[in-house]
């Protein structure tokens, strides 16, 4: 009872307290978010990239949307900013810290300010949009790799099923480009580093990403795209990823950067 008449009597300072506490905490994630968008000088963390206009059709009908309008190119909005076949299975495994969930810590030794966000080898000529759209890359980029070439990776239904779910928990919120980029690295790993199942790979590679939510239609049809018809998000292989509105990781930052998609980073390594 005494309770029940403290709130009575002092309903309104509870409410001016209450608002009070939402407004901190406003202005507190404001500032952290800012922060982090002003770390290294001010430098962007988003990479000079362009989604695939035809994402959608992609999406929709696969690699048959490649040849639709053929005779309508895609205009290039190119800028400046900066072995034929590869082994499916049989590449040693990584020795080096291995990829984790966006959302997932990878170091918390240096203070986030202090870790300056890598940026994409500049190309000697402007990168070609059209081309890796027209070769079916949901994203185009300014450093691709025109020799990065993935050799199929079938995959059991068990593995689809882990996949699909491991899409979603990872990057769900990315959509079909964002499923997809995780759907590569997936596939990368059991190219170059030789693991033979998705559960293996989310094993010795730190997966984090919770396969206990289900799935959606775009993480099944980016997994369709990326490894049925052996497709890739972007034009150059993909080992890490992070999310530094999330983490902080210099580590990653250490690594090959090659996109940020949504605010997540995705890197290759240094070497094979």
């Amino acid at each position: 009872m005494k309770i029940n008449e403290f709130i009575k009597t002092h309903k309104n300072i509870i409410v001016a307290v209450a608002v009070a506490l939402v407004a901190v905490l406003l202005v507190v994630h404001t500032l952290v978010a800012n922060s982090i968008l002003s770390a290294s000088d001010g430098r962007e963390l988003q990479s000079n990239s362009a989604v695939n206009p035809r994402h959608k059709e992609i999406m929709e009908n696969g690699a048959s949307a490649l040849t639709t309008d053929a005779s309508s190119p895609m205009e290039s909005t190119a800028s400046v900013s900066t072995p034929a076949t590869k082994q499916e299975t049989t590449a040693p495994k990584a020795t080096v810290p291995a990829t984790t969930k966006a959302t997932q810590a990878a170091s918390t030794a240096p203070t986030l300010a202090d870790i300056p966000f890598a940026t994409a080898i500049a190309p000697e000529t402007p990168a070609d949009y059209s081309a890796q759209w027209d070769l079916g890359y949901l994203i185009a980029i300014d450093n691709p790799d025109t020799s990065y070439v993935c050799a199929p990776v079938k995959l059991t239904d068990e593995d689809r099923d882990l996949l699909e779910r491991l899409c979603m928990g990872e990057f769900g919120s990315g959509g079909f480009i964002g499923a997809s980029l995780i759907a590569q690295a997936v596939k990368d790993a059991m190219c170059f580093d030789g693991y033979s199942s998705v559960e293996e790979v989310i094993r010795e590679c730190r997966y984090t990403g919770s396969t206990d939510i289900g799935t959606s239609s775009e993480c099944r049809q980016a997994v369709r795209y990326i490894f049925d018809e052996n497709h890739d998000a972007v034009q150059h292989r993909i080992m890490y990823m992070y999310n530094p509105y999330m983490v902080q990781s210099a580590f990653h930052e250490s690594q090959n950067f090659i996109l940020s998609f949504a605010g997540v980073r995705f890197f290759d390594r240094w070497g094979y």
